[in-house]
């Protein structure tokens, strides 16, 4: 089968909400690292075949397929297309997969996958219903067959984390210790400079906005739980944010035709769905089955990138997995660096791609949890 190669993979610093990055339009925000692809690869942008970008919400300024503007907006030709897509907070990733499979198939040799979100300007809002704080929408209202599956019960990210964390027993001091430690992992990274390659300064930023120094566990346990007797607080949760990344994928015959050195192939792509109401657990099966379909166990994997939209997904994830918690996100995740959503894809793949190249590591494996119960997995192998 034909390979699907990554060539390059940069970002902007993940800035917070109202911060650094809030004057930057979005379609700005994105082509900033579509330009930077084309200067470190050295490519013609002529020979691109599309630009694959997620977004949500979009409108406004992130309306009108924002992967065709910032294609514009980034000075490549106008024969370059664009399309975007929305998977939920899974929408870069799977732009990352829509590329490499159109390398695999023949279709396309040369394309920038990645993601965008300006949430400073569109907070939290919801693809189920534009305007509207994300989880107190109800897009299934008069929706027969889904009543008829699921009933009126309320669908929420945030019931969804609860639910999670009663499932699997977890204490508000099991997520405080993994959201702290989320923290000083990504303070310690910023502080070594693991993070300098990948990312491409903007507007004056040149470092991620998240990580909070001065946070301790005295300050989170202080926070109020967003429901009574729960264990979810805004500090076991990830940050508003602003940011884009891109990847460039190639083919076999891209490398050799543009004289490209490949940093790693797309060993294995897959999403699933799983219990849309509990919404958050879908990288349990989602990874499992990945493994099982490519013959690897938990333990091949060298560095494990999880979303933590928050603490309890990641937790319940390593219950069940039983990965090394050193190898998952041994840089700090969303807690700590934030999730700009139509973003968050394709930066947890550029930063999965550093860390295997820093420490010689062979296969990173990256998952997400997503709207209404579904997750990407994504496994590298560093060439």
């Amino acid at each position: 089968m034909p390979e699907a190669y990554i060539v390059d993979a940069v970002r902007t610093p993940v800035g917070r909400r109202n911060g650094g990055l809030a004057g930057v339009h979005p379609a700005d925000l994105a082509a900033h690292t579509l330009r930077e692809l084309v200067s470190r690869s050295g490519i013609d942008a002529a020979a691109i075949d599309d630009v694959v970008l997620g977004c949500l919400d979009n409108i406004g300024a992130q309306a009108g397929d924002i992967a065709r503007t910032a294609a514009l907006a980034a000075g490549y030709p106008e024969s370059v297309p664009g399309v975007t897509i929305d998977r939920q907070c899974g929408s870069a990733q799977q732009a990352v997969s829509f590329a490499a499979m159109g390398v695999m198939s023949g279709a396309q040799d040369l394309v920038v996958a990645g993601g965008v979100q300006k949430m400073s300007q569109f907070p939290i809002l919801s693809a189920f219903g534009a305007g509207e704080p994300f989880g107190s929408v109800d897009p299934w209202s008069g929706c027969e067959g889904w009543q008829a599956r699921f009933g009126d019960q309320e669908i929420s990210q945030f019931r969804g984390a609860e639910m999670m964390a009663a499932h699997w027993k977890l204490t508000r001091d099991d997520c405080e210790a993994w959201a702290y430690q989320s923290h000083q992992r990504a303070i310690a990274a910023i502080d070594a400079g693991y993070f300098e390659r990948e990312i491409t300064p903007i507007a004056g930023i040149s470092t991620d906005e998240g990580p909070r120094r001065d946070t301790t566990r005295e300050k989170m346990s202080g926070l109020q739980t967003l429901v009574p007797d729960g264990v979810l607080t805004a500090g076991v949760a990830s940050q508003i944010s602003d940011g884009a990344a891109a990847l460039l994928i190639a083919s076999e015959r891209a490398v050799d035709q543009h004289g490209l050195t490949p940093r790693a192939r797309v060993h294995h792509f897959s999403v699933r769905g799983d219990d849309p109401v509990m919404m958050l657990s879908a990288p349990i099966s989602a990874t499992q089955h990945a493994l099982k379909k490519v013959g690897l166990t938990i333990d091949d994997i060298d560095v494990v990138e999880i979303n933590e939209a928050f603490a309890p997904v990641v937790l319940a994830w390593n219950i069940e997995l039983n990965a090394d918690p050193a190898k998952v996100n041994p840089n700090g995740g969303a807690i700590a660096l934030g999730h700009p959503i139509g973003c968050t894809g394709a930066r947890l793949m550029t930063s999965l791609l550093h860390e295997l190249e820093r420490t010689g590591g062979r296969y990173g494996l990256q998952t997400m949890c997503e709207g209404g119960g579904q997750a990407n997995v994504t496994i590298i192998e560093r060439i």
